[in-house]
């Protein structure tokens, strides 16, 4: 009798299921006890379901963390070719989590409050991690959806519709995203969904009002930091009692003074590798502040493709003014000589000199003049030298190449220049936060659910993705640290904080083969594997053994 062969089987009556760093992301969701806060936080009738709510958002979690190019939504598939009741829990199939479990998990989630619920969740793992908040970071980013959606304004409902978009598909339905960021880590404190069209600093002075009194409680959050958009009289205002830094919005005419002063000098003294800055004490807002006028090497080196590129353009445009003004004719010299002046103050990166204004004689008559004849009027054309206006091309540079970073903390005690510049720096936590959740193989930035209240449930779940990917990473690389190991890099180097990124891709083809009557064994794990496994503790290794 023959025996069946599955898909990715090796050999007769046996089946292999891919296991990789699933198993890593089941074990970190365990770890910081989401699906317990979940179950705790959402009421559910067990003996009305097969499976839980916390159960659910594991399932989507994984699928979110799986990279494996599919919709974030589409469970069943995902999980066909995977070990389920390893990852989620003994007698849980596939076939559990179809598009009915999945939108009803969804709908709890947005009645239960979808900040408020990320909030608890948030709070637990900080704890179990034991990481202090000093330092946060804010910022807000869009996602585009393809679906349509005719709303009727409701209380609490984002609104889907079109606005700025930062992924430059202004033509496509989008939605926003605001996440508030541990310094440390980059592990997302606080999230809410926002409409399609709100203005970011709209956004950041609502978000200071509603959460920083939690911030301080809940995290012990000492110092917010934040783009130009949280640089406005109103919001500085709102936090007065807490540290925050902030980059000056150029649009405040005080900010483009400071950048013209300081611009030239700035740049003489600059190393070509390390940020000079100029500290100066300002008052905005009825606000004590230090502003710190930073010029940078790197905003420089974009700054020079930049204004090339922009400065090319204008020289385009400025040329084919002169070459269209040298072609037309005056019927007198002062005329000639007005309209040359005018078209000076058109020019945007060009200098005139050398101008020759030449008469040139017209006679009535048809047919070539007789020799010697007078002229019968005179036309007159100019002729012109021109040049790019190399030091607006070099001031337009330096200006681009700095930027205003204001604090208030103006303690001479406390105040630290660089520590105020390295906290501004990492802003680019939040920012790579946004860049995991845009990647393609994360595939939530293209969107389509049945309404607003489902997508808003949906960027809890894929916040809570992002945050299971970074306490990942801070847990792995901290264990590696304390333990004085490493773990190899793309290239093989031993380095002791690889990116989670290439540790999933290094647990790729860990497979978990299933052999009639006998007991399931875990294949392709090596002496790294091993290692990390056990570094990251007992739970970690009862996965993939």
């Amino acid at each position: 009798m023959a025996m069946e062969v599955s898909t990715g089987s090796m050999m007769s009556g046996c089946e292999s299921k891919e296991l990789n760093h699933l198993g890593l992301v089941a074990g970190m969701y365990d770890e910081l006890g989401i699906g317990t806060s979940m179950d705790a936080l959402i009421p559910q009738d067990m003996q009305q379901r097969k499976v839980s709510i916390g159960q659910v958002l594991k399932a989507m979690v994984l699928n979110g963390l799986g990279f494996v190019n599919q919709r974030l939504y589409n469970i069943p598939h995902f999980f066909e070719s995977k070990p389920v009741e390893k990852l989620l829990g003994e007698g849980v199939e596939a076939a559990h989590f179809n598009d009915d479990v999945t939108g009803r998990m969804l709908d709890s989630i947005y009645e239960a409050g979808v900040s408020e619920t990320y909030a608890v969740i948030a709070s637990n793992a900080f704890k179990t991690l034991n990481i202090t908040c000093h330092m946060s970071h804010i910022d807000t980013t869009t996602f585009h959806t393809d679906g349509k959606y005719n709303q009727a304004e409701e209380a609490g409902v984002i609104k889907i519709t079109k606005g700025y978009s930062r992924d430059h598909r202004p033509e496509l339905n989008q939605f926003g995203l605001k996440l508030i960021v541990e310094g440390q880590a980059g592990i997302p404190m606080m999230m809410a969904a926002l409409s399609g069209n709100d203005n970011d600093k709209t956004r950041f002075k609502q978000a200071i009002k509603d959460h920083i009194g939690q911030l301080q409680d809940d995290f012990s959050v000492q110092h917010i930091v934040g783009d130009s958009a949280l640089y406005s009289a109103e919001t500085i205002k709102l936090m007065s009692h807490i540290t925050w830094t902030t980059r000056v919005p150029e649009t405040i005419g005080l900010a483009r003074g400071y950048i013209e002063k300081y611009a030239d000098q700035l740049a003489a003294d600059n190393d070509g590798l390390n940020l000079n800055y100029q500290c100066v004490d300002e008052s905005y807002a009825g606000v004590e502040q230090k502003w710190l006028v930073v010029y940078s090497p790197q905003a420089h080196e974009r700054a020079k493709r930049n204004v090339s590129k922009q400065f090319s353009k204008k020289s385009q445009d400025d040329q084919k003014l002169l070459k269209a003004f040298c072609n037309r004719s005056f019927a007198c010299e002062k005329d000639a000589c007005h309209e040359l002046e005018l078209l000076k103050k058109k020019l945007a990166v060009t200098n005139v000199h050398d101008e020759v204004i030449e008469p040139i004689a017209g006679f009535n008559g048809r047919g070539r003049p007789a020799k010697g004849a007078a002229p019968d009027f005179y036309t007159y054309h100019v002729h012109v030298v021109s040049s790019s206006n190399y030091q607006q091309y070099q001031q337009r540079l330096q200006r681009k190449s700095c930027f205003i970073i204001a604090t208030n903390q103006t303690d001479m005690d406390v105040f630290d220049a660089d520590e105020i510049l390295a906290g501004y720096k990492n802003q680019q936590k939040v920012e790579r936060g946004f860049r995991f959740l845009k990647d393609p193989m994360f595939l939530a930035s293209s969107v389509f659910l049945k309404s607003p209240k489902r997508i808003m449930a949906l960027t809890m779940v894929m916040t809570v993705c992002l945050l299971v990917y970074a306490a990942l990473e801070y847990r792995m690389r901290k264990s590696l640290h304390d333990n004085h190991e490493t773990f190899p890099n793309q290239i093989g180097k031993m380095v002791e904080k690889p990116t989670i990124r290439w540790v999933f891709q290094y647990f790729q083809n860990i497979q978990i083969l299933y052999i009639q009557q006998a007991k399931p064994c875990v294949i392709n794990l090596n002496k790294q594997h091993k290692k990390l496994l056990k570094l990251m503790g007992e739970s970690y290794q009862k996965i993939y053994s």
